[in-house]
């Protein structure tokens, strides 16, 4: 540990030591604006919510492929993969996928359970992304259901400042060490293509399109193609999935008014190669050995329409409206495989399906006041679902299809109220209908002191809900080892957080400038749905509102730029109190820190414009409690221990290379230089997608990567 930290303060020291005067086009900044959580859109500086801002500069840099692997660079934001379906989503302070919001262009973004969240980022890619914003805390009131942890919104490019533009990148990866050009089995490989045109001072079009071929990870297995019937080492650890992402927009802006349309078109092919092989008698003494495959696709839809203009001279609308689908079919086969050859395959069957449409329009700057502004709102989603009993545990029987509609509706209220030169303030308050849940009610309250231009803090307290899953809603499992069922009376969860925020930015005589931010939360949600012991002979399951979960979060971040050189550095330290019930005991409710800490350094060289990135997070050891039961006999309560995940560092590095006026760049660079694959986890039980009973898969190793950007 001590030398993997010396490396990474001795390569630090030397990009400090060889920044040079002369500036780099690579490295000059203008103000950033954001939108998450504004009125309209304004400076960073200037934003009553602390917005954390990733741009498009610092997700090429990090040769990414998709949303989450952009996300797992941040503090606090943790990636929690599923090696299996191939989803991944984000657990923000300690609460996972289901409590936060993640939006593209401020619109939520449809997924398998709902509408926001669960969203799996490994569908989003980065090719069109022009920033990345975040906001931690509770969101209900601008962004309603769901939006507990806090917001991810995806701001998109829409226009460009030259008439034509055309963008072609290739990139090869290796997984792991398995990599060949054209063998199946082995590496990733993207290709993307990006489109602009500027037809006229007000009309531009962009299209893009981007194929991401990850060709799986063996790890401990050996691949489809392996046959040993004495031991399960069949497939992969992470499955084979093939993506393809569309977009296609148009854009007008003339003097006060902008329109702007949206479609994206993402289909998807996961291959899960089953480890288990079975005996096929085939008469006459002959027999086979097949495994039962799967194939799971993916198909998604997003139209999205924005406008924003003036009511008469002075109100400010804008307004979102969209539709979106997404299908997620699975098809059966059997595979021979020692003879390698399909025996059967079944239809495709629909096992999940989601279909949104949405509107979001708020109305602002009523007043002809420099001091108070007001913003009134509104929100509606009519999301339509279905679940199938193809996989096995929805219905009231276990073998009923579910569907179901939900319809939200609410109004939103706030005002921005600059009391003085320097104190602002921003309360708000939503009113929530639902024709399946009680009205909900969330507030908010927002702060900002100046103490000087180059000093600020920010006081914020929101409240949001979050609405069951499909899972929590209707699950039902039973056979000789589980009895499980969903439970269709839970009611939303309710939590608020409140949050202060430091910055600091100063500038020296010889132009280095410094940022250094501080920062304090504390989140608490309450009616946490659990899944409950009802019976103990028979042993018997059912979801309830009974858990609470608190988490409390230190943080500080530094970042210093001069001229070539750029370096952020943070480090933060979460307490999480999670209250866990069978019905029958209660967990201890003690509080449980651990510590992360990131770093990203850039550098340009002057002369031949080559950059340097190094980018690192330490994750430290975490404990959570974890209910132990006694299987032998159901009438024991079973207890409460202290599970541990133990500590990782994931480090990256990238060299790029323009030539040609910039116009070809090569960008080498290696991914998970610690070789990080397997943690210790004794909070979760091994199970036939986990490495052991006391292990946990959350990467596939080192890996080698080789990007090369076109600009025409």
């Amino acid at each position: 540990m001590k030398k993997k930290v010396l490396s990474i303060l001795s390569l630090s020291a030397v990009l400090w030591i060889n920044a040079q005067e002369k500036d780099s086009l690579n490295q000059k900044k203008i103000e950033e604006v954001v939108v998450t959580g504004q009125y309209t859109q304004q400076s960073i500086n200037k934003s009553i919510y602390k917005v954390e801002v990733i741009n498009a500069e610092q997700i090429k840099n990090m040769a990414v492929t998709n949303v989450a692997e952009v996300l797992n660079q941040n503090l606090n934001i943790l990636i929690q993969p599923n090696r299996s379906s191939g989803d991944s989503n984000a657990s923000i302070m300690g609460l996972s996928g289901e409590y936060t919001k993640v939006l593209i262009d401020n619109i939520p973004v449809v997924s398998d359970q709902g509408m926001g969240n669960l969203v799996d980022l490994t569908k989003l890619n980065v090719n069109n992304i022009e920033r990345i914003e975040i906001v931690k805390g509770s969101m209900g009131v601008e962004y309603g259901n769901n939006a507990v942890a806090g917001v991810i919104n995806i701001i998109t490019k829409k226009s460009y400042s030259k008439t034509f533009n055309a963008l072609l990148s290739l990139q090869e990866e290796t997984v792991g060490k398995d990599y060949d050009w054209f063998k199946k089995g082995n590496g990733r490989h993207v290709q993307s293509l990006n489109l602009g045109y500027k037809i006229s001072e007000n009309w531009s079009i962009t299209a893009d399109v981007n194929h991401n071929d990850f060709q799986g990870y063996k790890g401990k297995y050996q691949g489809y193609k392996f046959f040993d019937p004495d031991n399960a080492l069949r497939g992969y650890e992470w499955q084979p999935k093939d993506q393809l992402v569309t977009n296609a927009a148009v854009r007008y802006a003339k003097n006060n008014t902008s329109l702007f349309y949206k479609v994206n078109f993402l289909t998807e092919t996961v291959n899960f190669y089953n480890p288990l092989v079975n005996v096929d008698i085939l008469g006459e003494g002959n027999r086979t050995y097949v495994a039962n495959d799967k194939d799971y696709f993916t198909k998604r839809w997003i139209h999205q329409f924005n406008i924003q203009t003036k009511i008469g001279s002075r109100i400010n609308y804008t307004g979102d409206f969209s539709y979106q689908s997404q299908e997620r079919k699975l098809q059966d086969y059997k595979y021979d495989v020692p003879n390698r050859t399909e025996k059967s395959r079944e239809d495709k069957r629909t096992y999940y399906k989601s279909e949104v449409l949405y509107s979001r329009g708020m109305l602002s700057n009523f007043l002809d006041s420099k001091k108070i502004n007001f913003q009134l709102g509104y929100e509606l989603d009519r999301t339509k679902g279905f679940a199938s009993s193809a996989i096995g545990n929805f219905g009231t029987t276990g073998k009923e299809d579910i569907n179901r509609t939900i319809f939200n509706y609410a109004n939103f209220l706030s005002a921005e109220w600059i009391v003085t030169d320097r104190f602002s303030l921003r309360p708000g308050a939503r009113l929530a209908l639902s024709d399946k849940f009680d009205s909900q009610f969330n507030y908010s309250l927002t702060a900002k002191y100046n103490f000087s231009e180059q000093s600020d803090i920010r006081g914020v307290f929101g409240s949001a809900n979050r609405f069951p899953t499909y899972d929590e809603l209707f699950t039902f499992v039973v056979d000789n080892n589980h009895d499980i069922r969903g439970n269709e009376n839970l009611k939303p969860e309710t939590g608020y957080s409140i949050g202060l925020f430091w910055d600091y930015n100063l500038k020296n005589s010889n132009d280095w400038k410094f940022n250094f931010s501080a920062s304090g939360m504390y989140l608490n949600v309450k009616d946490r749905i659990e899944s409950v012991i009802i019976s103990n002979s028979p042993l018997k399951y059912t979801y309830l509102n009974i858990d609470n979960y608190k988490s409390l979060l230190f943080g500080g971040s530094v970042n210093i730029r001069k001229d070539n050189l750029s370096i952020n550095a943070g480090v933060s330290a979460l307490g999480i109190s999670q209250v866990l019930n069978t019905g029958n005991i209660t967990s201890p409710d003690d509080f449980n820190f651990y510590v992360e800490a990131n770093l990203a350094a850039n550098y340009t060289l002057p002369r031949t414009k080559t950059l340097f990135a190094l980018y690192y997070k330490y994750s430290g050891e975490s404990r959570q409690y974890v209910h132990i039961g006694n299987a032998q006999d159901p009438l024991d309560p079973g207890k409460y221990v202290l599970g541990e995940i133990g500590d990782f560092n994931m480090m990256n590095f990238t060299v790029s290379q323009p030539f040609f006026n910039s116009h070809l760049e090569l960008a080498l660079g290696i991914k998970n230089i610690f070789d990080v694959s397997t943690i210790r986890n004794t909070t979760i039980a091994g199970d036939g997608h986990n490495a052991g009973a006391s292990n946990q898969n959350l990467f596939y190793g080192r890996s080698y990567f080789a990007r090369l950007n076109y600009n025409f």
